[in-house]
């Protein structure tokens, strides 16, 4: 079927109302479906698929072990400034605290120092920590807890609970907070406000929101049936919100501004919206198509969470381009020239009147470029490659507790047991050693590693032996954070050079596994997959846009620009979160690391969007050079035509994702500063510099396809809809 996107436009707009009304049931299921599902479709856990060697510890554990009521997820500090643990107020305190918490029904047999001696007392004398393993899940049960914990507070003493629950509780509200007060409090309207200074008027302005809104809750509840058969991630959520105001807005910005344009030339309504689904609608559909590429490359990693995200990006993705498809030309068809209505002052109207035409500033621009287009593109190659240098000294890992805000209850007792104790989690490295444990010869290895285990980065180890004698734990907690890099190179250590000295010539299967052994699993799977992702991403994005242009040089110059953003971004990251420049005035944490997923989420992202502007371009240069331009004057009046758009789209991206990086969870903080200067670079230096050069130099070559490749069909996303203007 030849023009699918400009028969399904006008359909839906010669049926306007019948359309609006699916769109409307939809919405409708989606609330239900979002309300009755969405919840227990999310969970806080994280988990790698590719059996890694700390998971085969706790399998190892878990096979010869039998359950246990002794096992720790959460550490409760109970300190005083007056009083020593050995007065009679204190003991009392201590009892009274640990009979109060296991009253809630939700904990083991709670033990206090009263009961096991002084190995839970602090070298101080004035704290003690109570060890509590919750029974269950969810964060009801650990409010339970800590409810009681904060209740205990006052007086003569401080009370505070850290843990494995109270961290996920404290994740998951910082979450929901930054969610609230950095997309809907502040990315939302300021998207608003720009969206109203590019159309001018308040209608046109409200279109894309509305669109960006329905797609968000479809896509939820999409998310929440998917979820029924596989647990996703509660960042979902974050994921599917930013992605969709950001598409949502972008495509319908895209839409919108074709259909005025059209209109300001002279087009009858219905005429208008054929040839928008002829040309915006097919480079939203080629658009949205590289975006959904681009996510399936995190689909390819063994980790729930980045499956999860690229789940949630997916599912909005292909419901925006639906809607932009469908949805958008049924209300322009309604709107007709109302979408006008309710001009700003002065500005609407010229704006209105301007609609696809050279902007007077941005044509200076990139007809200047174009007239000494070697030195442009070395300049713009060498201040990119510049930012991307600090790239080499990025070191990876994943942020934990410290992270946190002082606010949060995790976070006070996190510091409490740093303090009092010297280790600050809950979390133990754990040696896991299968063989003939009952030899004298084992025996006298496990002596040896607790011996080299004494002392540094670890506390006493403590070993357990298994019931069948097949199985030994050798466990000890980390001094400080378990995720810091102190701890991170000593587990490092053990299991290189520590572990295979120490049972050199045994037969034994030695497994080093804990939180910390977590982290550089995870920290191997994303260096490992990185590569992957990169060559996947690529290589289907290279055969698409060289189906819908018809060139391999086309595809070739938008990757390695696209590329060279992205790696901009990334030695900004490492700069600012690293090196420190301009942490403190911008507000961000301090850190020791960049998340361990962030290099790849980012670039799945950041291709996947700057390949909305890169599509929405090259397809008007397309459009011109296909009615007669040259490729010099089809770059100049397209990018001089198209700039304003595509600075308002990607600005409108920008603030969406600056109301992440201006929230409070650190990992968020450098994905939203990612995003946000990677498309500031891709929307002025590269889209007003660097492409422009680039294609000037390559001149009639730009458009070079073989003739082996001819057989490709014909999907031009011009849609051969171009005429002279």
């Amino acid at each position: 079927m030849r023009d699918p996107t400009g028969r399904l436009a006008r359909l839906c707009a010669r049926h306007p109302w019948r359309t609006l009304a699916l769109w409307a049931v939809a919405v409708v299921v989606s609330l239900g479906v979002v309300g009755g599902l969405l919840g227990s479709s999310l969970t806080t856990d994280a988990e790698l698929t590719n059996d890694p060697e700390s998971y085969r510890g706790y399998d190892l554990i878990g096979e010869h072990f039998p359950p246990s009521d002794d096992d720790v997820n959460e550490l409760v500090v109970v300190r005083s400034s007056g009083l020593t643990v050995d007065d009679p107020v204190f003991r009392r305190k201590v009892t009274d605290l640990a009979a109060a918490i296991e009253a809630t029904g939700v904990t083991q047999p709670v033990r206090t120092y009263v009961d096991t001696g002084r190995s839970l007392v602090a070298p101080s004398g004035r704290a003690t920590v109570i060890p509590i393993g919750l029974r269950g899940d969810g964060e009801e049960t650990v409010e339970r807890v800590i409810t009681v914990v904060d209740e205990a507070e006052g007086g003569q003493f401080e009370t505070a609970i850290t843990g494995e629950f109270t961290a996920d509780r404290d994740f998951t509200r910082l979450a929901e907070e930054d969610l609230q007060k950095g997309e809907l409090e502040f990315g939302l309207p300021a998207a608003l406000i720009v969206l109203l200074l590019v159309f001018g008027s308040v209608v046109a302005g409200l279109v894309p929101v509305l669109v960006a809104v329905v797609s968000i809750l479809v896509a939820l509840a999409l998310t929440a049936v998917v979820g029924q058969a596989f647990e996703l991630s509660v960042f979902v959520v974050n994921m599917i919100s930013g992605m969709g105001l950001a598409l949502g807005i972008d495509y319908s910005l895209f839409i919108v501004s074709r259909y005025r344009e059209e209109r300001r030339l002279g087009q009858p309504k219905l005429d208008a919206v054929r040839t928008l689904g002829s040309t915006a609608s097919r480079a939203v559909l080629f658009s949205g198509s590289a975006f959904v590429l681009a996510m399936l490359g995190m689909v390819l990693v063994p980790d729930t969470i980045l499956r999860s995200l690229a789940t949630g990006a997916i599912l909005v993705g292909i419901v925006t381009v639906a809607a932009a498809l469908t949805l958008l030309p049924a209300l322009l068809a309604v709107l007709g020239d109302r979408v006008n209505a309710l001009r700003l002052p002065w500005l609407g109207r010229r704006i209105e009147e301007s609609a696809g035409t050279e902007g007077r500033v941005w044509s200076r621009i990139v007809r200047g470029v174009m007239r000494a287009p070697l030195l442009g593109a070395a300049v713009a190659v060498c201040l990119l490659l510049l930012a991307t240098l600090p790239v080499t000294t990025i070191e990876t890992g994943l942020t934990g507790v410290r992270t946190l805000p002082d606010r949060f209850a995790a976070k006070q007792g996190f510091l409490a047991l740093e303090d009092e104790f010297g280790v600050a989690t809950v979390d133990t490295v754990q040696v896991v050693v299968r063989g003939d444990i009952r030899s004298a010869e084992l025996d006298g290895r496990l002596r040896e590693l607790e011996r080299r285990l004494s002392g540094g980065a670890f506390t006493t180890p403590e070993t357990e032996k298994s019931p069948d004698g097949q199985l030994a734990v050798v466990e000890a907690r980390l001094v400080g954070d378990s995720r810091d890099e102190r701890s991170l190179a000593a587990v490092q250590q053990l299991r290189a050079d520590v572990v295979p000295t120490v049972f050199e010539g045994t037969d034994a299967q030695v497994l080093v596994t804990g939180e910390t052994a977590e982290v550089i699993d995870y920290k191997h799977v994303a260096s490992r997959w990185l590569p992957i992702v990169f060559a996947f991403v690529l290589l289907l994005s290279f055969v698409l846009l060289t189906v819908a242009f018809r060139s391999v040089v086309l595809p070739a110059v938008a990757i390695l620009l696209n590329l060279l953003s992205v790696g901009a971004a990334y030695g900004l990251i490492v700069l600012v979160f690293l090196e420190g420049w301009g942490r403190e005035l911008l507000g961000f944490t301090e850190v020791e690391v960049i998340a361990a997923w962030l290099p790849l989420f980012l670039f799945a992202v950041l291709f996947g969007l700057s390949m909305d502007y890169t599509v929405f371009l090259l397809s008007r240069i397309r459009e011109r050079y296909a009615d007669g331009s040259s490729t010099r004057e089809a770059v100049a009046w397209s990018v001089g035509s198209t700039a304003r758009l595509i600075t308002g789209a990607a600005l409108i991206i920008i603030v969406v994702f600056v109301g992440f990086a201006a929230g409070d969870q650190v990992e968020f903080q450098q994905m939203g500063f990612g995003i946000a200067v990677s498309l500031l670079i891709d929307a002025t230096v590269v889209r007003l510099v660097l492409l422009p050069a680039v294609l000037a130099l390559l001149g009639d070559r730009t458009w070079y396809l073989p003739r082996w490749l001819d057989w490709l069909p014909h999907l031009e996303i011009e849609g051969g809809a171009a005429r002279s203007r």
